[in-house]
């Protein structure tokens, strides 16, 4: 029997505490403990982006992440992006709905990396010029755009936390 190390986080604003095996990525703790398979698993060497979470609101590959490292963190993932409406039902955050107004995605695959990214961007940078938002992007490949479309998206974003923020 291998031995489990406790680890204590918060993930997507609610407080979790979990076993797991010192070598378990974050990754796979989160597809199949919380099952949150909107974090992608594609190159699991942490070069690809498509498992990005933000770690304490640092961009992190969740692949190449040791589960434990997270113990004390607050980890956000895409899924934890959508918001509840004053009449209680489940809607798209602000990222979210601008990459679908904008047609940020073709596949869909880098797309959940792609929103943590720039959900970290326009945090540190409300109103980004697009240098900022294609070396923020950069570290997630998209093998369908040419960017375009992902770099409207985010700048319709900013757009609509400005919107937001005025309301």
């Amino acid at each position: 029997m291998s031995a489990h190390v406790e680890i204590c986080f918060r993930l997507d604003g609610q407080d979790r505490a979990v076993a797991a095996a010192p070598n378990t990525a974050l990754l796979d703790l989160l597809r199949e403990r919380y099952g949150l398979t909107g974090v992608k698993a594609s190159c699991e060497r942490g070069v690809c982006g498509a498992c990005t979470v933000l770690v304490d609101g640092t961009p992190s590959a969740s692949c190449s992440l040791f589960a434990f490292a997270v113990d004390g963190s607050d980890v956000e993932t895409v899924h934890g992006q959508a918001q509840v409406n004053g009449q209680g039902e489940t809607v798209l955050g602000p990222v979210q709905r601008a990459f679908a107004e904008r047609a940020g995605f073709q596949c869909g695959y880098c797309t959940p990396g792609m929103i943590m990214l720039a959900t970290a961007l326009l945090r540190e940078h409300p109103d980004p010029d697009e240098s900022q938002i294609r070396s923020w992007i950069s570290s997630n490949i998209c093998r369908c755009t040419g960017y375009q479309m992902i770099i409207e998206s985010v700048r319709r974003a900013a757009e609509l936390l400005e919107e937001e923020a005025h309301d």
